[in-house]
Order: C-alpha cells, then structure tokens, then sequence
C-alpha cells in the first residue's frame, strides 16, 4: 500500500522546511510496503553540525504547525545524524560524510523515491 496522502503532505512539508535552511541532496523514499511503522523516509544532508541542527530544527517547527508532532528524536547531542519520528514520516538529517557512508537510498533502493516539489540540490565541488 502507497505511503498516505498525509504522509506525502508531511513529507513536503519537511522538504520546503530542509530546502529553506539549504539543506543538501533532499530526498523522499516511500518505505510503506516494507515497514509497518512509517511511511517515508526522508532524508537530508549538511556540510556541519550547526545547519544539521538548523535544519531539524525548521522541520520540526513546520510539522509542529502541520500538526504533527514528534514521536521521538535521536543524535541531536552530536549534531551528525539526527533522526526525528513523526510516526507517519522519519526524517534523516546527516552531515555529507554520514550520508555517503551509510547511503540510506542505496539501502532502500527497491523502494519508489517521492516526487517532493523542490529542486535536488547537490553539495559543492
């Protein structure tokens, strides 16, 4: 079953927050047929800790005023990672060097990426 019209509205909701605070590379990957506990990953990178931090930080304030709030939040103290579930969304926001190393797309490859409504922006050479 497709990730819900909710999720997807959650989900571009994030990614208008991330894009804003000029989060790199954002991506939405529909996980619903493969998880029972949420419907989207999406996922975004920075190049430091501090817009990592900013970054969650315009997310969680634009799903809040969606009406959404978090379930529950992870790696904020090493600003390297940081996961925050929403319970229908959980997004992923990680320095550049996590994210090349884990490749959570590579990982969840056979699942459909979400059209999210913002241009990809891609890191600095």
């Amino acid at each position: 079953m497709p990730a819900t019209e909710r999720s997807l509205e959650l989900a571009r909701i994030a990614a208008t927050a991330a894009d804003d605070k000029k989060a790199i590379e954002v991506a939405g990957i529909d996980v619903s047929d493969h998880l029972a506990l949420t419907d989207i990953f999406l996922i975004a990178s920075a190049s430091n800790e501090r817009q990592v931090g900013a970054i969650v930080d315009a997310v969680e304030d634009a799903l809040r005023a969606a009406g959404s709030k978090p379930v529950r939040r992870e790696g904020a103290r090493e600003g390297r990672w940081v996961l925050i579930d929403f319970g229908d969304i959980v997004v992923h926001v990680q320095h550049e060097d996590e994210r090349h190393f884990y490749d959570l797309e590579r990982l969840w490859r056979d699942c459909p990426a979400i059209d999210l409504g913002i241009p990809r922006r891609r890191a600095e050479a």
